[in-house]
């Protein structure tokens, strides 16, 4: 628990307050303590408190309707209440208005403390939540507010100033080459050139020609000299995409040029020197392809300096929508359609897909039903056959097509939760948008054989 813990304890026999306050003493917190629920409104609009203890009966006015007024304030502190043996439906009630968690009179230090651990782990993981929404939902071209974007934001931010050279993985679709262009847009170089280069898209005969250029006469065709992208690039970014696909024997010189800013065109004799910074991207695992002898070792160690990875598209959450109706909306206007979104199922059909394509495939299929469509909103029925074929979420959790029961359904998705979460209850809770104690009260009513 935190040592810079705040607690409220609202609680009108001083004995039990006392007795609060031992045991939160073992963890290191002072609370405040207040004997009524208008002194509890007071305190609560004087300090931003992280828990509350709530005693649902207080002597002027109910605790419910503390809980209630408590409740409504946006980040507002997590409460748990405290009754008697005798009025559990209260606490039921409590929870349903919002409370965390709820104890009954008398409880153990233990239990105490369970509690209040958990509310603290709740309440720091809602923080975590609340602080991605508020961060960038859009950044240099990017949409999207994902932690997995976000971490890309952060990196990009931190590396951006720096003449360090950036190292872009991922899959083929993910958005390599704008996470280049970010890193150029908001460096100290970016009115200087931003120059890419695709070494899988060139034939590795003309690909040193076109990195360092060459003199007039250097081969056949050669009709004239030729300023390669390491010199236009002087000053600003060069982008090797797919750099695993480069030439080995162009490697090489490629290591010696990233040592030393220095090159020779191609059937040249003077030295050219630049200042230029690289950002390399390839959606091959480089080690290995070093493993393999396709990459140099020490070429990999000189470019991967600064790595990003570029999230796929199934590990980016909400994005997958935002991004469809950025799509949709743009690509509409180049057709001249009006369309008013993505119906629910479709949108849900969306966001269930694995997107093996990513960003790309995505626009593809939007593309395609913008063409197709004359605009309305998007259903179903619209999207190709390959999301329409998909198995609905919900019935996906049985095999062979069966109908499974909704309790099931529900066993089977909390349990997964908490595997993923490790067996952190509290954190499984936060991230299923559920409170801790309906995960206890439906694993004991799951374990007595009951539908829960």
């Amino acid at each position: 628990m935190r040592n810079v813990a705040r607690v409220l304890v609202v609680e009108d026999e001083p004995q039990l307050a006392s007795l609060y306050a031992a045991y939160l003493a073992r963890e290191g917190v002072t609370p405040s303590i207040v004997d009524s629920g208008k002194a509890a409104l007071s305190a609560a609009e004087a300090t931003s408190y992280d828990v509350v203890l709530l005693d649902i009966k207080l002597p002027d006015i109910s605790g419910l309707e503390v809980l209630r007024l408590l409740a409504g304030q946006p980040g507002g502190p997590t409460v748990i209440v405290l009754t008697a043996l005798g009025s559990i439906n209260l606490a039921v009630e409590a929870m349903r208005a919002g409370a965390y968690d709820f104890l009954v009179k008398p409880f153990t230090a233990e239990r105490f403390l369970v509690t209040l651990r958990n509310a603290f782990e709740r309440q720091r993981l809602a923080s975590l939540v609340e602080t991605y929404r508020k961060e960038r939902d859009g950044y240099c071209g990017f949409i999207g507010s994902s932690p997995a974007m976000q971490s890309v934001y952060r990196i990009i931010d931190s590396a951006a100033s720096s003449k360090a050279t950036v190292f872009i993985t991922g899959e083929s679709g993910t958005g390599k080459e704008l996470c280049a262009e970010a890193v150029h847009r908001i460096s100290p170089r970016r009115d200087k050139p931003f120059i890419a280069i695709n070494c899988a898209a060139i034939p590795k005969d003309l690909m040193e020609s076109e990195i360092f250029g060459h003199v007039k006469g250097a081969f056949t065709g050669a009709i004239s000299d030729h300023v390669g992208a390491a010199k236009r690039a002087d000053g600003g970014t060069l982008f090797l995409d797919e750099i695993c696909d480069m030439d080995p024997n162009l490697q090489t010189k490629l290591l010696r040029f990233v040592q030393t800013n220095s090159f020779t065109p191609v059937g040249g004799s003077t030295v050219q020197r630049v200042d230029v910074r690289f950002v390399c991207a390839t959606n091959r695992d480089p080690l290995i392809e070093v493993e393999a002898g396709r990459f140099r070792e020490d070429l990999y160690y000189r470019l991967h300096v600064i790595p990003i990875d570029m999230p796929p598209l199934r590990q980016r959450d909400d994005d997958v929508r935002k991004l469809a109706e950025a799509f949709l909306d743009s690509m509409a206007a180049e057709e001249g359609k009006k369309f008013d979104g993505f119906s629910e199922e479709a949108a849900a059909l969306i966001g269930s897909f694995d997107w093996p394509g990513n960003i790309r495939q995505l626009q593809n299929v939007v593309r395609t039903i913008v063409v197709l469509n004359a605009g309305g909103t998007v259903a179903a029925a619209m999207l190709p056959p390959l999301l329409r074929k998909q198995t609905p979420p919900m019935t996906r959790v049985g095999s062979d097509g069966e109908i499974v029961p909704l309790w099931l359904i529900e066993k089977r998705a909390i349990e997964h939760a908490i595997t993923l979460c490790q067996g952190n209850i509290p954190k499984a809770a936060e991230l299923l948008r559920i409170s801790p104690s309906t995960i206890y009260r439906k694993r004991q009513a799951w374990a007595a054989g009951e539908e829960g």
